[in-house]
């Protein structure tokens, strides 16, 4: 009779491999819950004001349109453009895929909050690739295959007056001769944000005319950021006269906005404008190269480009009308006057969008009154409308 071999006992790991293994499976399991479901975001600038504020964390559901597949796979797991506290890239763009957007349970909706990635270069940044552009939030206003208006503020999608955020902001002149300072207009939310990331942002400052009679400057009023809510209240004082909106006349050309010369438009008269839809054929004049020219040549992977302002050509081949091979949205901040958005940079290519906004967890005050007041408790897990 044959006696049964016993397998050699396995070594015990060490209490540094036991380490090492437990970080790469949360790494690894991090990285693909990141991937695939939600991913955490702040709030760095004011642009979504009320709706959302600096310094709120929210998080991101990539579920919802569904989640990209990476353009550039080699990258230190869980960043974004650089290795945390380090100015050294954390990719290398030595391999770069095609994207493709795996199925979601529905799709960009007209008022939906969205992150995406900001399409242009932004200043001062490298021109990283698709994926890795800085991440923005702004709020879906026009789908692809919309016509969207700008009149008086008021915005319009396909004819329709389109709702304003019932925590929208935007600018008003309250006339009044009182000295008025930080610690009042705290009192109705209205600061002045100097710690975002792209501060500082002024929500409130004197206004001041110059008196021939006396020869100096006297103050006449203050231009005010805040709600329609607050405005109402402000209006009840005594001591203030006036509070009007302050709108740009249409017919005004402003600098910076999108479109250029051609229109006149500015960030309150704004189109008509049609937004891009995947199949739809444009003809290619002065008037389309002027909103159309840098989708054609930066996002519809065609080579070649070279554009005029009156003339386009694709490989050599002069083009007189252009069909389109992905959607685009055009996304507007809820502060409307104290936000980059569509109106100044143009359309968000399909493959820019990264997910729905879905809900606050916790919200910090960069700058806050005192130190209890830190934590903006009534913000803690606050669904996004």
């Amino acid at each position: 009779m044959r006696n049964a071999q016993t397998k050699p006992a396995k070594p015990k790991k060490s209490f540094l491999r036991e380490w090492l293994d437990s970080i790469l499976f949360a790494v690894i399991a991090a990285t693909l819950i990141r991937f695939l479901t939600f991913e955490a975001y702040a709030i760095p600038t004011p642009s979504m004001e009320n709706s959302l504020l600096v310094g709120d964390f929210l998080f991101v559901s990539k579920l919802h349109y569904g989640s990209r597949t990476p353009q550039t796979p080699l990258q230190v797991p869980l960043t974004h453009q650089k290795i945390w506290g380090t100015e050294i890239p954390s990719y290398s763009d030595l391999i770069q895929l095609p994207t493709y957007r795996l199925p979601g349970f529905t799709t960009v909706k007209n008022g939906d909050v969205v992150v995406f990635n900001f399409p242009p270069p932004k200043a001062g940044e490298p021109d990283y690739p698709m994926d890795l552009r800085t991440n923005l939030i702004k709020r879906c206003i026009g789908i692809p295959g919309d016509q969207l208006e700008i009149r008086q503020e008021q915005v319009y999608v396909n004819g329709k007056a389109f709702p304003t955020p019932v925590r929208a902001e935007t600018s008003y002149f309250m006339r009044t001769t009182e000295m008025l300072n930080e610690r009042f207009f705290r009192k109705y939310n209205i600061i002045n944000d100097y710690k975002s990331a792209e501060g500082p942002f002024i929500n409130w400052q004197p206004i001041e005319e110059y008196n021939e009679t006396t020869k100096a400057s006297v103050l006449v009023g203050y231009s005010v950021t805040t709600t329609p809510d607050v405005i109402a209240k402000l209006k009840e004082l005594a001591w203030v006269k006036g509070v009007e909106r302050m709108t740009e006349p249409a017919g005004q050309v402003a600098p910076g906005i999108y479109g250029g010369s051609a229109y006149a438009w500015n960030r309150d008269n704004f189109g008509p404008l049609a937004v891009p839809k995947k199949g739809q054929t444009v003809p290619i004049n002065s008037q389309t190269i002027a909103v159309y020219g840098t989708l054609i040549s930066r996002h519809e992977d065609n080579e070649k480009v070279e554009m005029t302002a009156n003339s386009l050509t694709i490989n050599g081949q002069p083009i007189t009308s252009y069909i389109f091979k992905q959607d685009y949205y055009f996304m507007m901040g809820d502060n409307r006057h104290n936000s980059d958005d569509s109106r100044y940079w143009g359309f968000v290519p399909e493959n820019h969008i990264v997910g729905k906004a879905v809900f606050v967890w916790m919200s910090i005050d960069p700058d806050p009154a005192t130190v209890w007041a830190k934590i903006r408790w009534n913000r803690r897990f606050r669904l996004i409308e």
